[in-house]
């Protein structure tokens, strides 16, 4: 715990200290910095360093519930603060299962989420990565122009309190470097990305993620529309973490308890291939989004969310849990001190199998390596599951990628496209995202083109 937890903690200490009768109250306070370099054609095109601290208070009585938060950590302010979201109890709409978060007696997992060299990291060494990133990047193939590079940043203390018995607090800072890439070949154009995350940037790999962004560019040059036909799709790791992203939702339990999931009832039951476990573990330090504790306060842990194809339940906040008779999985979200929290999943995983990607295309006789994908959330419906998206990527026939194509739709059922999977590759990618990327195999997928 450093010492500026320990003052942060003290705040909130102090706030639940004014609880009336009949009232619960909670205190989270958060300190933070993010920094935003992009570097265009050698020269910092755009800088960025914001510092953010402050306070949300929340008071629940008879079912009601007022909110109201300060971005300053003033005495003066967090009085006028707590008076406010009191004032504001009366406004609020009687709910039945409203009410803090209470100690489950989950443990901390401890994880190192601090890094000190990080912390101590110059600015002008950061600057000086985006550069040399770019610098690699341009080098790596005469038909690539870098759009731009960039390194971000971001660290955080926090501190919540309760009247129902949670003190707990901490930090975490993590950082990661992106490039964006154009390929040119004539009066073509492509485009590509690359990344590299770590809690240090001593831990980037800048080499590869230049690699990566100019070939994801050069190899789409010439592509062209595909003859629409059921064809085996390897997703690659990018892609992949965008559909947990999507797959995510229909796991939460609030939109469960809404109707809007469409695994509904349906625990207990195969809703994928034996092949798929998929967890959320936001105790796994490798996860960008690693935490040791949920947006209120309680631990937080490793939740396996279908094992072997079979559904094992729900991501839960203390709220929804309530509501749907069960208990919080730790994994209330919320987006800082200016809002109160929700549900989510942290850190989304798939227990990777043991091959490469050029392995897992190796076996495919006749399908399409799916490199980008446009669209995807708009293009699914949480509750049918039905999805359309946009793609591009490389067709592959007797195990050996051919010709670039684009400018066509991948079309399915998430519940289809789960039982589906013929393979799950070995080739973990940690992503600055809340989902990590692995490369998929999905056997009998439409691609509409021409």
């Amino acid at each position: 715990m450093s010492s500026g937890s320990s003052q942060l903690q003290d705040i909130a200490d102090r706030v639940i200290a004014q609880a009336a009768r009949g009232e619960q109250v909670e205190a989270y306070v958060a300190r933070g910095v993010e920094t935003d370099i992009r570097i265009y054609g050698g020269e910092v095109e755009h800088f960025v360093s914001a510092q953010s601290e402050g306070i949300g208070i929340r008071v629940i009585k008879d079912g009601r519930t007022g909110f109201a938060y300060a971005g300053t950590l003033d005495e003066s302010a967090i009085a006028s603060v707590l008076a406010q979201a009191r004032d504001n109890v009366a406004f609020g709409t009687p709910d039945e299962w409203a009410g803090l978060a209470e100690p489950d007696g989950v443990a901390v997992v401890p994880q190192e989420l601090w890094n000190e060299a990080l912390a101590a990291y110059p600015t002008a060494d950061k600057i000086a990565l985006a550069k040399e990133l770019e610098r690699l990047t341009a080098a790596s193939d005469p038909r690539v122009r870098v759009d731009d590079a960039n390194y971000s940043d971001g660290a955080g203390e926090t501190a919540v309190a309760t009247t129902t018995g949670i003190r707990v607090n901490g930090r975490e800072n993590a950082c990661y470097v992106s490039v964006s890439t154009l390929a040119d070949d004539g009066d073509e154009t492509q485009t590509g990305f690359g990344f590299s995350v770590g809690r240090s940037p001593h831990e980037f790999d800048l080499a590869k993620a230049a690699r990566e962004a100019a070939d994801r560019a050069t190899r789409l040059l010439g592509a062209i529309k595909p003859p629409s036909k059921r064809v085996t799709v390897v997703l690659d790791p990018y892609v992949t973490a965008q559909f947990l992203g999507v797959i995510s939702s229909a796991l939460n339990g609030e939109n469960v308890i809404k109707g809007r999931s469409l695994f509904a009832n349906r625990v207990g039951e195969p809703v994928a291939s034996p092949l798929l476990t998929l967890i959320d573990d936001p105790t796994n330090p490798k996860a960008y989004t690693a935490t040791d504790i949920d947006g209120e306060g309680l631990a937080a842990r490793r939740n396996s969310l279908i094992e072997a194809g079979v559904l094992q339940g729900f991501v839960h906040s203390s709220y929804s849990a309530r509501r749907a008779g069960t208990v919080s999985t730790g994994n209330s979200v919320r987006g800082g001190f200016k809002g109160t929290p929700g549900v989510g999943c942290l850190a989304m995983q798939l227990k990777p199998g043991a091959r490469t990607q050029a392995e897992l295309v190796a076996d495919v006789e006749d399908g399409v390596l799916i490199q980008m994908v446009q669209g995807l959330h708009s293009g699914v419906n949480p509750i049918s599951g039905d999805f359309s998206t946009g793609a591009s990527g490389l067709l592959i026939s007797k195990g050996q990628l051919g010709a670039p194509v684009r400018e066509f739709t991948i079309a399915s059922t998430l519940q289809r496209m789960l039982h589906d999977i013929v393979e799950v590759g070995g080739d973990v990618d940690w992503l600055p995202s809340m989902a990590a990327g692995v490369s998929l195999v999905i056997a009998d997928v439409t691609m509409s083109g021409a």
